[in-house]
């Protein structure tokens, strides 16, 4: 069966796409075959390790991508037991100890509440804020649409009130 009907994670033919490693290069080498499912747990971080138990046959693949996410996926849901067992060629090993250093390293924003803020989300400002520079003030409520992450930054997010580009701290703002 060719590697595009199915996921190669759980073997399920539902929706079966492309999902890249997280430090890919962006060629099909450095990408697996994954069903809705997988996809949406890997890309939200929301792991349920009772699907993810087919990772027992997946880190086993002889495509060297599945078994690189095999082992993050292993290493993000805390079992040391099994990537302790899997063997990786030393290339496969650069690259999956990359993909764990930068999640890692990775930024999370959150809002006043806690909750994580991804880029693209909407958000609904807590309080009256006077916009420096601009000379208008953004209203408590004002709901704020497809924000941006700035990667220099990490207690602001970025978004547009009334047509202009704005930095709103984060503590002034919750996830609408």
């Amino acid at each position: 069966m060719p590697r595009s009907e199915v996921c190669e994670l759980c073997a399920s033919s539902e929706d079966v796409t492309l999902l890249e490693l997280p430090v890919s290069d962006g060629s099909e080498e450095q990408s697996v075959y994954v069903c809705v499912t997988c996809k949406e747990q890997i890309e939200n971080d929301e792991l349920d390790e009772t699907h993810f138990n087919c990772l027992n046959d997946a880190m086993w693949s002889e495509v060297p991508a599945v078994k690189v996410l095999s082992y993050i996926l292993w290493n993000r849901l805390g079992r040391g037991d099994m990537t302790d067992m899997m063997y990786l060629e030393e290339e496969e090993k650069k690259l999956a100890d990359a993909a764990i250093n930068a999640e890692a390293n990775r930024v999370v924003f959150r809002d006043a509440n806690g909750v994580e803020l991804k880029a693209g989300d909407s958000i609904v400002i807590l309080k009256d804020l006077d916009v420096k520079g601009a000379g208008f003030t953004a209203k408590r409520g004002t709901t704020v649409t497809r924000i941006a992450l700035p990667h220099d930054m990490d207690d602001h997010v970025e978004g547009r009130v009334n047509g202009t580009k704005i930095y709103l701290k984060t503590e002034f703002i919750k996830k609408a």
